[in-house]
Parts: structure tokens; sequence; C-alpha cells
């Protein structure tokens, strides 16, 4: 449970960091506004490379086990009928 909450906390953060630079985007005035948004896009990379680096690591260690639709369909083979002829 603490890993999910993590990865839902980092991309609230990825999420707030993108928010932020489009705001200073959009209200450029100065010069200063364009280093407010580079540094807010450099954050959000960082932290969107932090978020894939920690999830391949847990998933290598076993500790995060993915799940998802391919998981389900892998499990039910498809029933072979009789042809007609």
């Amino acid at each position: 449970m603490i890993i999910k909450s993590l990865i839902i906390i980092a991309f609230i953060l990825i999420l707030i960091s993108l928010g932020s630079a489009l705001y200073h985007l959009v209200n450029r005035k100065a010069g200063d506004q364009s280093q407010k948004t580079l540094r807010d896009l450099t954050f959000r990379i960082g932290l969107s490379m932090l978020l894939f680096v920690f999830l391949f690591i847990a998933v290598a260690t076993g500790i995060f086990e993915p799940h998802g639709l391919g998981e389900g369909m892998q499990m039910h083979k498809p029933v072979q009928t009789e042809r007609i002829k």
C-alpha cells in the first residue's frame, strides 16, 4: 500500500509541476517567467525519470507486481470448437 501511495503522490507532484509551468508560460511578463517555466519543467522531467527508475527497480525486485488486462487474457485459453464440415 505504501508503494501505491508513493506512486500516486509522485503523479500528483508531476501534475502540479506541469500546471505551474503552464501558468508561468501563459502569464509571461518578463524574462524571469521563462526561468520559472524551465525550472518547473526540469523538475517534472526529473521526477518522471525518478518514478520510472523506482518502478523498474520495484518490479525487478518483486516489491511491486504489475497487473492489468494482459494477465487476465493469458489465464483464459480460448475454447476450441469442432469444425463443421
